[in-house]
């Protein structure tokens, strides 16, 4: 797929990725084999029927391609562009055992942008089902809390989203960088659903501005379907990590993506400007705040990681891309204190690791190498090490069950230990993808119809 000039784009704001041409798509659609075992959706996580879509992009059928994505996966513009296709459906591709699958993540996100190219009249949208006189309230608009809505809604009960911030959209639109997934495509997206009748209420923070049980026994909701995410940020636990300068990943991203810091004083939110820019951390967030920090004009940016690249948890494009953009990566170390002077950053001390053995998670652990730790100078330090569940909602639900991690407890339909409250996405699994918290969504949206209806 044809991207932007690597020096270039690291100097704005605006999407790496062009998108395929009509001719580019058809061209790669027709690499694929139409197995008759189309093992590709084994390996997709909501079982879009991949070799049915791709047939459609052969026969330059694109209305129906969309259609066909679209009964399994409601938000194809997004998924294209930020689900990890690599490591799920292409994976599985019979074309990867002897080299490159078919680009299936291309091949939706082309879809997706024809439809969200097209007049309101000729997009895909689903039916409202006949109005079955039910009201659910659905907290989060992350792409759990949008799956579930956009589900129930084509059942035919009354959905309103509560969003905590003031525009909807969650992780979609605070955590991942524009140059990444455009905000106008997310906003089509739910101006979609608007269309089908979910009305979005935001500023609303359940847990404080109303808890969970004010919304069935006040508000009247007949079921509620939690999808707020984990978004209470990890931090070291190291020394110097109040200091001016040190930021969350999450403080860091919603600054700069939902706030629009980068366009201060014009946008109301600042956010501090590093020269040397230090990002911890090895995943998909930390690549986000690195390329960030370059966009916003820092001279050296640099990732702090424990590992090697090999055992990342990044997407292998993220990798290639932040070091195209000069993002450099310090490897095998570990950060011990936070230096600063005058209460800012003004430096970072690190200790070398090497490999040992495997550990839980199956990568080779970390282990200090005694007396090797060093300095490094930075005004900056950005932690992307996890987040977890914050515990607003359920300190207010004491019948909520939890895990002992304090993720929110389900059955495998969602069903949580509250009569009528269901949940799914990042606060039930912990951080995973887009297309696992949709999937989440869509199959507790199907037990919630059940049990409203008592079908």
């Amino acid at each position: 797929m044809p991207e932007r000039d690597a020096r270039e784009r690291a100097g704005d704001f605006s999407e790496v990725g062009l998108g395929y041409s009509e001719e580019q798509a058809r061209e790669e659609a027709e690499r694929c084999l139409q197995c008759r075992n189309p093992t590709c959706i084994e390996g997709c996580p909501v079982n879009i029927d991949i070799k049915a879509f791709i047939a459609a992009v052969q026969r330059g059928d694109w209305a129906d391609g969309v259609s066909l994505l679209k009964e399994r996966n409601p938000l194809p513009a997004v998924c294209g562009r930020v689900c990890p296709q690599e490591d799920q459906c292409e994976v599985a591709c019979v074309l990867a055992k002897k080299g490159e699958p078919v680009a299936i993540g291309r091949l939706e996100r082309f879809l997706g942008d024809f439809d969200l190219a097209c007049d309101a009249r000729h997009r895909c949208v689903a039916v409202p089902g006949e109005p079955t006189g039910k009201r659910v309230a659905v907290v989060g608009s992350g792409p759990a809390g949008l799956a579930c809505a956009g589900e129930l809604a084509r059942l035919g009960h009354a959905v309103t989203i509560f969003e905590s911030l003031h525009e909807p959209g969650g992780v979609l639109v605070y955590g991942i960088p524009e140059f990444r997934l455009p905000k106008s495509i997310v906003a089509e997206e739910i101006d979609a659903l608007r269309g089908f009748g979910v009305e979005i209420v935001t500023d609303a923070v359940i847990g404080a501005t109303h808890t969970l049980g004010e919304l069935r026994e006040e508000l009247g909701y007949d079921a509620v379907f939690l999808g707020n995410g984990a978004g209470l940020p990890v931090f070291l636990g190291i020394p110097g990590e109040n200091f001016n300068g040190v930021y969350s990943a999450n403080e860091f991203l919603t600054r700069v993506n939902l706030m629009r810091a980068y366009e201060f004083p014009r946008a109301d939110t600042p956010v501090w400007r590093g020269r040397k820019v230090a990002v911890i951390g090895g995943g998909n967030v930390a690549m986000d705040s690195a390329r960030t920090a370059l966009r916003l004009g820092a001279e050296d940016v640099f990732l702090v990681y424990r590992r090697t690249e090999d055992e990342m948890p990044a997407r292998r494009e993220e990798v290639h891309h932040a070091r195209e953009e000069g993002v450099r990566f310090e490897m095998l170390c570990s950060p011990v204190e936070v230096l600063g002077q005058d209460g800012w950053v003004t430096g970072l001390v690190a200790q070398r690791m090497e490999l040992g053995e495997p550990d839980e998670s199956g990568r080779r652990a970390p282990v200090c190498i005694m007396g090797s730790e060093f300095t490094v100078d930075c005004d900056t330090v950005v932690v992307a090490v996890g987040t977890r569940a914050n515990p607003l909602l359920s300190a207010t639900a004491p019948d909520l069950g939890l895990t002992g991690r304090g993720y929110v407890e389900t059955d495998e339909d969602g069903a949580t230990s509250i009569p009528g409250v269901y949940a799914g996405g990042d606060c039930v699994t912990g951080s995973a993808t887009v297309i696992l918290a949709m999937g989440a969504g869509v199959r507790a949206a199907r037990a919630m119809d059940g049990w409203l209806t008592g079908a």
